[in-house]
């Protein structure tokens, strides 16, 4: 055996940290081997192994030697191919070496550390893969610049816009097209082109175009010519991977002139305004002659200060701010006496409700009624801008059709009919671009609105009222106007009939000529042959060849094998062959009992239905008893069950009076929800009011509440219940009210509340059951929600601060009488059907809801931390802990990663009280947000250990009680990395250190096996050796809890 022999086997005894950075380069290179060996063994992706291996790669990427280094590469793959997300927390700092090391390596590394960026992508570590990039395109070698830019195109090329941002690539571009190496700009070209298959060519054009050199732009207009088509993603990150399954083949409708339209899983479409950077123009408008304008006593100068306004609200997205004053103004110039200056404000108006959107709803809101108003002038100009301003308020999401009822109800009385018929075609186009939800919502609204402006005498406005209906028909149907055309004259009646067919009548008359492909089946030969090519290169999109469409969303395109599913072959066929269902139509749709009879057949006996009809209650009775035994006795009910239900509903029917037939009913409607395989929510909705009534009913509540927990069982208790809400709320019985919620109560013992929607079941508690002035009902709603606070905790009780004092009292009693049991908390029924929940959380605690703050998180407040006033930054933290208060403690990680930047800022801040209260208010963040935080935070935790290193005791403790926060909120394994990292630092000081180890101490003291806090910092463990002797020893500091800590260590 050779010395090199020996040398190797006698490496493999080491451990892994001394192999990996072992001298001898073919000892590293083997171990590496090794180490993505043991990763692919691996098939568990929670495997702790994983947290072992993890920060070996920021070494093993930096490796010298070049076979040493593509080694470590393929390990890293290995390890990002079979580990989940949770190890994302290592992704910013082994893609800052990948950019610094492997970029400017052979091609085959490079190739490799391709692989690996876009498996942090498919780990959703797309922030610190983006970061890198940043980095990376800032290199002064653009042998490094160009992978960069094809990796960052090939991660948008193939994971899609919706993973992969746009916004923040578009912002990298700027100062690639005049970088001085040609391969450069080529790619940058290249990635542009891809951006417009992505977001369209229209918002590239208006946020790029304007920052290219004349040369450029114009090679890219020749360009844009061969970019057609939607991309669509063929790639899913892992945890969409592990949801959904891969369809064969997926039937689409194509239409012919809509294909784009046709395509059911077309990408989202992405918004030009969510690209586009908020631009300031409240004070650029105090220093224009705006405010001295519009005082003005010249009518010129008063059209020239607004005009400084339209101007500044032209840019496509303003920054949100107090536009209050600015509006009142712009009231007052609506109705100047000169037409020049009445239409310049309106057009501002217009610029401001386009350039700020939802922040420009209030104010909206009250200039609504004066624009109205301003309808009554006959000139051409004023009429333009009023309807292109009004147009411009709803298309913007300012207005929508729920807010506008009032004023449209006020405007169609104005005695002027221009207003009248112009507020009604508003109103029309209003309800042509809303979507068939809010129509459903507000039709009935807006129907009676119209039909009473039908009899107006005169026609522009009748013609007005009846576009108006046909545009509601068209969206949601003749159903809504059915009962309005009964009362209409026959000639009316005609005319609006004629309208409705000629607009589509809801049904669109280009479908009816569609045409049924599948996808994934048999291409075209175009398809075929282009599908073979792949786009590996930025640059190849400038080849002047016809673009590839993206590849279907079933198959996997990845690079060095990055692509591939962790599943087994068995598991993708399992998956492939299971079919993709539509969304159950919960809505039953309108049958006469003559066309029930005839889809019964020899279902059920003639004789039976005869007697079912009969006015003799015994021979209904007889009849009843009759069916039920007939169904009992069915081989098949599958078949069967929308028909039974409907004849049951129809005859003897819920207006029965005789009780016993009553029971009866319930009794075979109960048995056919219980015996079938699969109830339809259909059926459930056509007996829900009925069964609600024989609720209130003590002699038939036995048997109506039976039923109640039949359909929850098969459908979810969580339908009905959503169901049920609408139905007690509106009813006139106040029995059906309080009965209704006491099965709520049992149904909750019985299922938990996993399967509920937690907010909707506060608010109807909230807004109905405690507001009722039936004191059952009250006493009913009390005892729900101490039902559910069995289940949640006492966290409930932050969602009913704003009920009396009275109720209150009485429902902490009831919380006291249902205490809180966590898991042990085991319901007693289960659903059958498991889709019926997949939309509601799995309980807990979890189940709370919580509040989307990001709309809150305005730039003015993320301005105000910022600030060079210390009073101001104070004041903005307190805006911060105001907005967790108002959500009840329980928020959304969407849209705060901006919020815990401008935080981290403040944890560095010169005025230590403000250091405080930041580390105070991350605390409660930590709280309010859960689990969620360790993904949002961006790392801001390493900030706070650091807070340890302050001299003044009352900072460690405040930093400590954070910790404290954050380790209730995340599990310790996930702190540990930037507590080992913050240790290391020299700045953390012996008293930092010292109450850091305590602080870790009680934790681990804290946890029920030894053996689980070895495992949690094995990792950790030569690392915490390190600082005990080199920082404790040489500072002469000896703390027991530090020398106990590293004991247990060992």
């Amino acid at each position: 055996m050779s010395e090199e022999e020996k040398l190797l086997k006698e490496a493999k005894k080491l451990p892994w940290e001394d192999r990996l950075v072992h001298k001898n380069w073919k000892v590293r290179s083997e171990a590496n081997v090794d180490l993505a060996a043991v990763c692919d063994s691996i098939s568990d992706p929670k495997d702790p192994r994983f947290r072992e291996f993890a920060p070996f790669f920021k070494k093993t990427l930096a490796d010298s030697n070049a076979p040493a280094q593509e080694k470590a590469l393929d390990a890293l793959i290995a390890f990002l191919r079979a580990a989940d997300s949770d190890i994302g927390r290592y992704a910013k700092e082994v893609c800052d070496v990948i950019v610094a090391k492997c970029l400017t390596g052979r091609p085959k590394t490079v190739e490799k550390s391709q692989a690996a960026f876009m498996l942090w992508v498919e780990l959703e570590a797309v922030d610190a893969f983006l970061d890198a990039m940043e980095k990376a395109i800032k290199n002064k070698v653009a042998k490094a610049v160009v992978p960069a830019i094809d990796v960052m195109f090939l991660a948008l090329s193939e994971f899609g816009a919706k993973v992969v941002p746009p916004k923040r690539i578009l912002k990298m571009l700027p100062e690639l097209f005049d970088h001085q190496d040609q391969h450069v700009r080529a790619s940058a070209k290249g990635l542009t082109l891809e951006l417009c298959r992505w977001i369209g060519k229209d918002p590239v054009k208006s946020i790029l175009f304007e920052k290219m050199r004349d040369t450029m732009r114009k090679e890219l207009e020749a360009e844009l010519v061969n970019v057609l088509g939607t991309a669509k993603p063929s790639r899913k990150i892992r945890s969409e991977q592990d949801k959904e399954p891969e369809p064969e083949a997926v039937s689409e409708v194509v239409v012919p002139g809509h294909v784009e339209e046709a395509s059911s899983d077309a990408p989202h479409e992405i918004d030009e305004y969510d690209l586009l950077d908020p631009v300031d123009i409240l004070n650029p408008l105090e220093k224009s002659g705006f405010w001295n304008g519009v005082k003005a006593t010249k009518w010129s100068e008063r059209r020239d200060g607004v005009a400084e306004l339209t101007k500044l609200a032209s840019t496509k997205r303003i920054a949100p701010g107090d536009f209050s004053e600015v509006c009142r103004t712009l009231k007052k110039l609506v109705m100047d006496v000169n037409i020049a200056v009445a239409v310049e404000a309106i057009q501002a108006i217009g610029n401001l409700a386009h350039g700020l959107r939802n922040y420009f709803s209030g104010s909206s809101r009250f200039l609504l009624p004066v624009l109205l108003e301003k309808l009554k002038e006959k000139k051409p100009i004023l009429t333009e801008s009023l309807i292109q301003t009004l147009q411009a308020m709803h298309k913007a999401g300012c207005l929508t059709l729920v807010d506008i009822v009032e004023d449209v109800r006020t405007a169609v009385k104005n005695k002027v009919p221009l207003v009248r018929s112009l507020t009604l075609n508003w109103v029309t186009f209003c309800i042509e671009t809303s979507n068939k939800a809010v129509i459903l919502k507000v039709h009935k609204d807006y129907v009676p609105v119209c039909m009473e402006c039908l009899n107006d005498g005169t026609p522009e406005v009748r013609d007005s009222a009846f576009s108006a209906l046909a545009a509601i028909s068209k969206m949601v149907g003749m159903r809504p106007l059915e009962r309005s055309l009964e009362k209409l004259d026959d000639v009316r009646r005609k005319k609006l009939s004629e309208m409705i067919a000629g607009s589509g009548g809801g049904v669109s008359a280009s479908t009816s000529s569609a045409t049924i492909q599948t996808v994934g089946g048999r291409n075209s030969s175009l398809e075929a042959s282009e599908g073979s090519f792949v786009r590996k290169s930025a640059a190849s999109m400038l080849t002047g060849k016809k673009p590839v469409p993206a590849a279907p969303a079933n198959k996997k395109v990845g690079t060095a094998k990055a692509g591939a599913n962790r599943k087994g072959v068995g598991a993708v066929r399992a998956e492939k062959s299971k079919s993709i269902e539509p969304p159950e139509d919960v809505e039953p749709s309108e049958m006469s009992l003559e066309e029930i009879e005839s889809r019964l057949g020899s279902l059920v006996q003639e004789d039976t239905v005869t007697q079912l009809k009969s006015t003799v209650w015994k021979e209904r009775l007889e009849a009843i008893s009759s069916l039920k035994t007939q169904v009992q006795n069915l081989q098949v009910l599958d078949q069967s069950v929308e028909i039974l239900v409907r004849l049951l509903c129809a005859i003897p029917g819920w207006t029965e009076k005789n009780v016993q037939v009553q029971q009866q009913v319930l009794e075979v409607i109960t048995y056919i929800a219980s015996t079938t395989s699969k109830f339809p929510k259909k059926c459930v909705v056509l007996c829900l009011l009925g069964i609600s009534e024989r609720v209130a009913d003590i002699k038939t509540r036995a048997h109506a509440t039976k039923c109640l927990t039949t359909f929850s069982e098969a459908v979810g208790p969580g339908f009905i219940f959503e169901r049920l809400y609408k139905i007690m709320k509106e009813h006139k019985n106040p029995k059906v009210l309080s009965e209704g919620v006491l099965w709520m109560v049992s149904a909750v013992e019985d299922f938990g509340i996993s399967h509920l929607n937690l907010k909707g079941l506060i608010d109807f508690c909230k807004d109905v059951g405690l507001q009722s002035s039936v004191a059952a009902s009250r006493n009913a709603t009390i005892k729900l929600l101490g039902a559910s606070h069995k289940f949640v905790g006492p966290d409930i009780k932050g969602f009913l601060v704003d009920v009396k004092p009275a109720l209150l009292s009485a429902l902490d009693a009831e919380f006291e009488k249902n205490p809180f049991e966590g898991a042990s908390a085991v319901p007693k029924k289960t659903v059958r059907v498991s889709e019926s929940v997949a939309s509601f959380s799995t309980g807990g605690l979890d189940c709370l809801p919580r509040e989307d703050i990001s709309g809150k998180i305005t730039p003015v407040l993320l301005k105000g931390l910022e600030s060079i006033d210390w009073k101001v930054r104070l004041e903005s933290i307190e805006t911060v802990n105001s907005i967790l208060e108002e959500a009840n403690k329980r928020i959304q990680p969407t849209g705060t990663g901006e919020l815990f930047g401008a935080l981290r800022g403040r944890l560095y801040d010169s005025n230590k009280n403000l250091v405080i209260a930041t580390l105070t208010t991350i605390g409660v963040i930590a709280t309010a947000m859960g689990p969620a935080i360790e993904k949002s935070s961006k790392g801001i935790l390493f900030d706070i250990v650091k807070c340890l290193g302050d001299n003044k005791k009352q900072m460690r403790e405040c930093a400590l009680a954070t910790l404290d926060s954050w380790v209730a909120a995340v599990h310790l394994d996930k702190m540990i990395p930037y507590i080992i990292a913050a240790l290391l630092d020299a700045k953390l000081g012996v008293e930092g250190r010292k109450d850091l180890f305590d602080w870790l101490s009680r934790q681990l003291s804290g946890l029920s096996d030894f053996s689980e806090a070895a495992n949690l910092l094995k990792p950790a463990s030569f690392a915490m050796m390190v600082i005990f002797f080199f920082f404790e020893i040489a500072s002469g500091s000896k703390q027991a809890s530090v020398l106990t800590f590293n004991v247990r260590l060992l």
